[in-house]
Formats: structure tokens, C-alpha cells, sequence
């Protein structure tokens, strides 16, 4: 082989060996955060972020309060299901014409999905979430979001509807202001965003997740305040 043509051997291989490089690169999913949830305990509940701003991406997941904490956010692949108390009913508003006082998102196009089971509270729910998370390599130092498929044995939830002029804000509060109730055996998907990091800023002080959900026939959503897990559930993770 002369030597010009194993220069341009060499050069092809190290251009393969780089693109393949390049394939196996681990994804990053960012998530942002738009306000503070001390900043509302604080009084402050005014808009953060429009969600037209938001309407045109794609593969859009996103939890957060509606202004004037009038009611909850959620957004499930791009489509709203909102939740909000009028006339002392639940209704939900599949659409992005809201303002946020809190907010926090990500777009995610790929899902790793897996069964996990031999669970009951949220503690433990918590807890498997980290761990797994960890083993699928997901930087556990940095927010991530998960979705969880199945049915709950119990699911306490509540959607938040402010008295206006009420300045004095705290978390028991925050759930009894609006609509709340308790569901059991019933099928949902919940989104969730984890972080060690954001105590009071998106998680409550008590735990490093912030949990919204919807029923699977699109009939209630809002916060979950608590759960009980007896059976298998599908916890979605970002592909890596």
C-alpha cells in the first residue's frame, strides 16, 4: 500500500471512529424552571410565563400553578390538561391561553420505559425513582423529568383556587383553597420532576419531587398531594 493511500485509510477510519463516538453520546434533557415556589409562599403569585410562549414546541412536558394561583398546569407531550375550579366545579382547559406564577418544563422526544413494582407509599416511590434513574445513567445531580402509567391504589389531589386578598400563604393552605379529594383503583398518568437541588423552588421542602396528574378519561387533574402504590406501575424515564 503506498503511503498516500494509508493516509487516506487512516483518515477514514478515525472519521468513522468519531462518528460512532458522536452516536454514543449521552442525551441531556433540561429542564427550566420559571418562578419560585417561595416566592408565592411569599405572597408574590403574579405571572411568571405566558404558555402561548410555549405552544409551538414539540414534545413539551410541563407542571406549574396558573396565576393568582387560580388553578393547576399540566401538560402532557404538547397537550394541556389544565385544571381549573369554576363555580365550585372542576374544569379542565386543554389549551395554552394561561399565565404561570410556577412552572417547570422539559422536552423530552424519548421515553425508556420500565415495570417496577413492590412499592406503597411515596416515600418509596421516591426512593426507586432515584436509584433507577442512577442505574439507566441519568444524572441524578441535575433535575429530570418521569412520567408513572398504571393504576394507584389511592391518589390524594387537590386543584388550588386562591381567595383573592389573601395574603397569608402556607401549604396546608395551598391544598384546602380550592377543589380536593381522593381517588382509588382508578388509571392515571402523573408528571413529575425530580431535583436534590430545588428545595422551595419546585419541590416542597419535605421531598425532591413535584407530582401533577390527569385520569385516563381526561376528566381530573391537578396536584398530587399523596398516594398509595399496590400494583405494577410504567415508569417512563428519559432515553438515554
Amino acid at each position: 500500500m503506498s503511503k498516500s493511500i494509508y493516509i487516506i485509510a487512516t483518515i477514514l477510519v478515525l472519521l468513522l471512529v468519531s462518528c460512532q463516538h458522536t452516536d454514543k453520546k449521552t442525551s441531556i434533557t433540561e429542564v427550566k424552571h420559571y418562578g419560585k415556589l417561595k416566592t408565592m409562599m411569599s405572597g408574590n403569585i403574579q405571572s411568571v410565563i405566558s404558555l402561548d410562549s410555549l405552544s409551538s414546541k414539540k414534545n413539551l412536558y410541563a407542571l406549574g400553578a396558573v396565576e393568582n394561583l387560580k388553578g393547576e398546569i399540566q401538560i402532557f407531550n404538547s397537550k394541556p390538561s389544565n385544571s381549573l375550579v369554576l363555580d365550585s366545579s372542576l374544569h379542565i382547559k386543554e389549551s395554552y391561553n394561561l399565565k404561570a406564577a410556577l412552572l417547570v418544563s422539559a422536552e423530552v422526544e424519548e421515553w425508556d420505559a420500565l415495570e417496577i413494582s413492590n412499592m406503597t407509599t411515596k416515600n418509596d416511590l421516591e426512593k426507586t425513582i432515584f436509584e433507577i434513574a442512577k442505574t439507566n445513567g441519568i444524572d441524578t445531580e441535575k433535575p429530570f423529568p418521569f412520567l408513572l402509567e398504571g393504576t394507584l391504589a389511592s391518589l390524594d389531589w387537590h386543584v388550588i383556587n386562591w381567595k383573592e386578598g389573601d395574603t397569608i400563604h402556607n401549604h396546608k393552605k395551598h391544598k384546602e383553597s380550592g377543589l380536593f379529594g381522593n381517588l382509588k383503583n382508578i388509571p392515571v398518568q402523573i408528571i413529575g420532576f425530580y431535583s436534590t437541588k430545588h428545595k422551595a423552588v419546585f419541590t416542597h421542602h419535605s421531598t425532591n419531587m413535584h407530582l401533577h396528574f390527569k385520569t385516563d378519561d381526561h376528566k381530573i387533574a391537578g396536584h398530587v398531594d399523596d398516594l398509595q402504590l399496590e400494583n405494577k406501575m410504567i415508569l417512563k424515564l428519559p432515553k438515554q
